[in-house]
This record gives C-alpha cells, structure tokens and sequence, in this order.
C-alpha cells in the first residue's frame, strides 16, 4: 500500500510552506542580549515572546533567543509587559446601566425608620423605670460581697 505524501492535501496545502528564520535570513550566528532591536522583532505588542511557529525559529534558536530576552529584561533593556490602551465604546460595560437606578443614600440622610415586627415587645425594655434616675443602680440588685474563687489569693 502507497504511503500518501504530506502537503498534498488541500488541507495541508497551507502547512507545507515552513516559515523561514529571521535569523537565518540575517545570517545572525549569536544571539546577544544587548541587540534590543534584534530582540524586539520576536517579541509580541505586548512583549510576549512569540512562538517558534509563527517566528520560524528551530528549537535551538528558540532557546536563544528566549535566554537573550529573560536576559535583556533582567537588565531593564526589554519590558516584562507592555499596557495596550483601548478606547471603550458606549456599550454597558461592568456597570450595566448607571442611569436607570436610583441614587445611593449619602451619609448625611437619616437610617431608615425600625420595621414593624418586633418593636412592641423591645419598647418596654429601652426604657427607664420612671422611679430611678439614670446612672443610679439600685442597692438590692446589687451583692454586698463577692466570693473568693480557687484562683484568687484569700487572706487569712
């Protein structure tokens, strides 16, 4: 049975074209470090290093060049990232839509009034029986002496 050869397919049609080196077109042999502009051209918009399919690159120029832009960003020659701007559109966005809702409360205006539920039976406790003035305590809630525990240190 007959091999079928690749490149051949009209699907493969694309593939069979290998990217060729920018480094072999330029007849580089070292890749330096210090050649930012070298460098530059393997790198992304947003300085990530490109992959070796779209450069062309073997494994081995792949390796050096990556080893050469770690090593031009450790020297702040190159950057780690690079911010992209972009203008936003007049779509919703994150907040969604701003203007349908109504405005948060400023800390100027009062908490909102006690709800219903509840507030009859805790009214009679918030307030002071009317025969003690406030601050006082009376004397025989009070007891006159407290026990020494086991941890205290007792006299006698």
């Amino acid at each position: 049975m007959a091999r079928k050869q690749r490149g051949k397919n009209k699907d493969n049609a694309r593939r069979s074209k290998k990217k060729v080196s920018l480094l072999d077109q330029e007849g580089v042999k070292y890749v330096d470090w210090k050649d930012v502009d070298l460098l530059r051209r393997f790198m992304s918009d947003r300085a990530k290093i490109r992959a070796r399919r779209v450069t062309g690159n073997d494994a081995q120029q792949q390796r050096h060049v990556a080893m050469a832009i770690k090593n031009a960003r450790e020297m702040a020659l190159l950057p780690y990232t690079h911010r992209v701007t972009t203008q936003r559109g007049a779509g919703r966005g994150r907040g969604g839509d701003r203007e349908a809702r109504p405005p948060r409360p400023s800390h100027d205006t009062p908490p909102p009034p006690p709800s219903v539920t509840g507030d009859a039976e805790r009214e009679e406790f918030d307030e002071l029986p009317s025969d003690i003035p406030a601050g006082e305590v009376r004397a025989d809630n009070v007891e006159a002496e407290v026990p020494a525990g086991p941890d205290q240190n007792q006299e006698g």
